[in-house]
């Protein structure tokens, strides 16, 4: 049988007597498959090749077989809920009946039936167990499928990253390439070799650009796949540098605020993901001479019992977020750019920041005297008890509470003194 075929199959374990034959042949009957095996030990093994049920009699469940079944129980996925009928002796309640069920309790969906049990009713139990089991298995095929999904909107996003940045990319190389070619035309009809020397070395200056471009854009392809230590600093430096152009262009104004930035150990290409997409997001909502003002610092996040970290601000002077939007702005396919966006990026970013353990939010204000938006990352030096800590992933290889401020729009968006307190 295969490992769907045995699904819903019952294991059945009845070690003295007829017992095995009086439960198999009821089953049989229903059409219901059913696999004897000798101990509960034995079943558990078999319980890895798939069962919608197990059947059991009570001098088969062994203190040892509780202890393994137990464990596996344990470690079921969060859609599962294995039904466990134990055929147990008739009898008044008692100490001793209470000592055997506490000892039963870790065995989780556990249903008891008294010996002699009516065919009927032991038939009807097992089937209702085998609905339970199958409406579990659709949860999991459910999840199994959003799962599958999410990662197409992952590698979707990813893609649509790669293209904007291929543009991105390709217009910051073609203006120093342009600049380099007339320079080459001057060069050639210079009057004097001082005239050519100035072309030259404007020439060279504009090719240096080009390799630094070049740099930064291999440094993101080229990110390692395990958690290192990485400056926020360093990746908003290389960022920008890609939107060198259309910053110019659109005579925006950047303020680096800098502060004391510890190194914390992080996926660096993932950061990278989520700085482009908040720096990109900035200048696509503001106008021609607006402003956007990057402060990276060292923090503590108070309310999360005051946690070491890294805090990164994004704040735009463009018209701001509307309330409506802003309420489900971490959610996938809602976003502020109408056809041009997929709505993916910042759900992706929101997923990233999780899986460091970090938080992310987000204050905008529509008002025309003070319109802006401020996007927060708190990135916290260790990941919060409980979780494995990428440091430990990172020495051994082998994830956001997203929090919406609506109510409380920045009262300015520059300067930011509080337009993200922890």
């Amino acid at each position: 049988m295969t490992g769907q075929e045995n699904e819903l199959r019952v294991l059945v374990v009845a070690p003295t007597g007829r017992d095995g034959l009086l439960i198999s042949n009821p089953l049989d009957s229903n059409g219901i498959s059913s696999f004897p095996s000798a101990t509960a030990e034995m079943a558990l093994v078999e319980f890895e090749a798939g069962a919608g049920a197990l059947i059991l009699a009570e001098e088969a469940l062994t203190l040892p077989a509780i202890s393994l079944w137990a464990a596996r129980i344990a470690e079921q996925p969060s859609w599962s809920d294995f039904p466990l009928i134990l055929l147990a002796a008739g009898g008044e309640i008692n100490e001793e009946s209470r000592r055997r069920m506490r000892v039963r309790e870790p065995l989780g969906n556990l249903v008891l039936l008294e010996r002699p049990v009516r065919p009927e009713t032991f038939v009807s139990t097992l089937q209702a167990a085998l609905r339970s089991r199958g409406r579990q298995y659709q949860m999991r095929d459910y999840i199994a499928r959003n799962h599958a999904a999410e990662e197409a909107l992952r590698r979707s996003e990813k893609l649509a990253v790669a293209g904007r940045l291929a543009a991105s990319i390709s217009h910051e190389i073609n203006n120093p390439l342009a600049s380099v070619t007339n320079l080459l035309y001057l060069i050639g009809t210079s009057s004097s070799l001082q005239e050519a020397k100035k072309h030259k070395e404007i020439a060279e200056k504009e090719l240096a650009r080009i390799s630094e471009i070049v740099t930064q854009t291999l440094r993101f392809y080229r990110e390692p796949s395990k958690p290192t230590l990485v400056f926020i600093t360093e990746i908003v430096d290389s960022a920008l540098i890609l939107y060198q152009s259309k910053l110019a262009y659109a005579e925006i104004a950047i303020e680096r605020d800098f502060r004391e930035c510890s190194p914390i150990v992080a996926m660096a290409g993932e950061l990278r993901q989520v700085i482009l997409n908040l720096i990109g997001n900035a200048l696509d909502a503001s106008n021609p001479g607006g402003r956007l003002r990057i402060r990276v610092s060292n923090t503590r996040e108070h309310r999360n019992g005051a946690r070491p970290g890294v805090r990164l601000t994004v704040a735009d002077s463009g018209s701001g977020i509307s309330p409506e939007i802003r309420k489900t702005l971490f959610e996938p396919f809602v976003g502020t750019k109408g056809d041009t966006g997929t709505g993916l990026g910042l759900w992706i970013s929101s997923e990233i920041v999780n899986r460091h353990s970090g938080t992310i939010q987000v204050k905008s204000s529509t008002l025309s005297q003070s319109p802006g938006t401020v996007f927060s990352v708190f990135l916290p030096l260790e990941q919060k008890a409980g979780h494995r800590s990428l440091r430990e992933a990172s020495m051994t290889p082998d994830g956001n509470r997203k929090d919406t401020l609506s109510d409380s729009p920045p009262e300015i968006a520059f300067p930011m003194q509080r337009e993200m307190a922890t």
